[in-house]
């Protein structure tokens, strides 16, 4: 028993010399072996010892794999993997070229954000990919527990070291790419807050020296490359937010879709479902029709999923002995996937008095939201439904107070307004909506109730409303411009301080919509609001309005 515990010791002394570790944490392991060589071996302070010196002698201290320092090789890999994104690949070949200049350069924190199913996760690995470095990803969605992420400390029974140091002992490199999926999903509870844990590991000054409490030595993170993803920002603590750069990525056009589905979707599909790429044609008018009719998302996942529906149902057919190749087109598409799950809203509604179009951001990405404002007979009161948030319902009344002051500049007397009572209504009322971004759509379909003049409907509006009339910019311009056009909408009203956002936007969307820039709701009317031709008012009744 003696010489196994001689040769354990003996063992230690040589992995020890092997780590090359930093005089601190060599100090501690020759320390930790002492008190090893003293105890009992079966004694719990000795496997507590033991498991502690595994894990000092198992970190990549020293070892890093080689950086791909071939720019043209590591853009033809990001090429390869992903379509678009041009503002993340640049930014990669950028720290590579850095890189290549100054080696001691530190790790950046990246964070993409963007709706899901815009490859987010998947870019993680074609980086790691691209630069020649080991992949880890972790996902951060519900974890409650600061002791995750720094570990707990050596005393305690089955302690660990958290899932930072886990990773990279599993990957044996001190420079990977290390992904942290979902950082808005993180919670806080009466066990710490993991993301106050996480801000000195995504600190560029501060994660050279990051301290886990089961190591309780510096472990220095400053060459991995972090890179986080969530869905939005508004739910990362300022103070770790403030520690990234922020990449956005926003959802893709109807024709980066179709290229993608050719280019990566359809042979991926294709070889999972046992297929020969002979056997199985989908026409582009066909992948069209998908997008517009059958999938409504600013990413590609349900996309995804019926393409994969259709090759189960070629392969049933050809289970099934019957003919081949198959071709899928636009006017046997139904056959494959059944009826379509989404029509074209545009096309139902005509011009209406007191009926708006406003624009959306959500999760996945931009939509209509349409408002209804109606007068009914009562005293003046509003009347807000819908299911509107405390900013929308703000919207509103600031809205209403606009109309209220200008009523004399439409030709409107003020008792037909203390004679009604307002409602706005935001329908799709299950549906929770918030935001300021809907105010000139409010104050829009307001003005064309009180007015009897009719609103294009082929005209869309964003921008908050100040009880002025001036129109104030808004966010997620470039999500709400595609949702926009998904739905055939031809012009977009925006603010006229978010006229920089366009120069961001892809060109033949530009091309498709014109985006008419305005500093004052007078503008929005002028162009949204039509003129009747006759003279004649219509009498003031229920059924006329909607």
């Amino acid at each position: 028993e003696q010489d196994d515990k001689t040769a354990e010791i003996e063992d230690y002394r040589k992995k020890i010399k092997r780590a090359k570790m930093p005089k601190e944490a060599d100090k501690e392991a020759i320390k930790q072996l002492k008190r090893l060589e003293q105890m009992h071996p079966d004694s719990a302070e000795a496997t507590v010892s033991r498991t502690y010196l595994d894990w000092l002698v198992e970190l990549p201290w020293h070892k890093s794999s080689r950086d791909n320092f071939d720019i043209g090789k590591a853009k033809g890999v990001l090429e390869k993997d992903h379509y678009g994104l041009e503002k993340v690949k640049d930014r990669i070949l950028e720290y590579l070229s850095v890189r290549k200049l100054n080696p001691k350069m530190k790790g950046p924190i990246l964070c993409f954000v963007g709706p899901p199913g815009v490859g987010k996760t998947s870019l993680g690995q074609s980086i790691a990919r691209a630069l020649n470095r080991k992949f880890i990803r972790i996902s951060l969605g519900g974890i409650r527990d600061e002791a995750e992420i720094r570990g707990h400390r050596r005393t305690y029974i089955g302690a660990l070291p958290g899932r930072i140091l886990q990773g990279l002992k599993q990957c044996g490199s001190n420079n990977p790419v290390f992904m942290m999926d979902e950082i808005d999903k993180l919670g806080a509870d009466f066990r710490g807050d993991p993301s106050a844990a996480l801000l000195e590991a995504l600190d560029p000054e501060q994660n050279a020296s990051f301290s886990d409490h089961f190591l309780n030595i510096p472990f220095d993170l400053s060459k991995v490359m972090f890179i986080l993803t969530a869905n939005l920002t508004d739910t990362i603590p300022s103070a770790l937010l403030d520690r990234m750069e922020v990449i956005s990525l926003s959802g893709y056009t109807e024709q980066e879709k179709i290229a993608i589905a050719q280019k990566y979707l359809i042979p991926r599909q294709i070889t999972e479902n046992g297929l020969k790429t002979r056997s199985v044609k989908i026409s582009s008018a066909a992948l069209q029709q998908m997008i517009s009719e059958y999938t409504s998302e600013a990413g590609l996942r349900n996309f995804e999923r019926e393409i994969a529906a259709i090759c189960r149902k070629i392969d049933r057919n050809i289970a099934e002995r019957k003919k081949e190749p198959f071709s899928v087109t636009r006017g046997n598409l139904h056959k494959y996937l059944g009826i379509p799950k989404y029509g074209p809203d545009m096309e139902k509604e005509e011009n209406q008095v007191g009926l708006s179009t406003g624009l959306a951001w959500t999760q996945a990405g931009g939509e209509l939201l349409y408002v209804e404002a109606s007068l009914i007979a009562g005293k003046g009161d509003l009347i807000v439904t819908g299911q509107l948030g405390d900013i929308m319902q703000e919207s509103a009344r600031a809205a209403v107070s606009y109309a209220r002051a200008n009523l004399t500049s439409w030709g409107v007397k003020d008792k037909d307004f203390e004679s009604s009572d307002i409602h706005i209504h935001v329908p799709a009322g299950a549906i929770p909506k918030d935001g300021p971004s809907a105010g000139i759509a409010m104050a829009t379909a307001l003005i064309s109730a009180f007015t009897y003049k009719s609103v294009r409907n082929d005209v869309a509006m964003t921008g908050e409303i100040t009880l002025r009339g001036r129109v104030l910019p808004i966010g997620g311009l470039k999500e709400k411009a595609l949702g926009a056009m998904r739905a055939g909408i031809r012009t977009v009203i925006i603010p006229d301080k978010n006229k920089r956002d366009l120069a961001e936007l892809p060109r033949h969307l530009k091309r498709k919509i014109e985006f008419v820039p305005v500093k004052h709701m007078s503008e929005v009317l002028a162009r949204a609001i039509i003129e009747p031709k006759a003279k004649t008012r219509p009498k003031r009744s229920g059924s006329k309005r909607k």
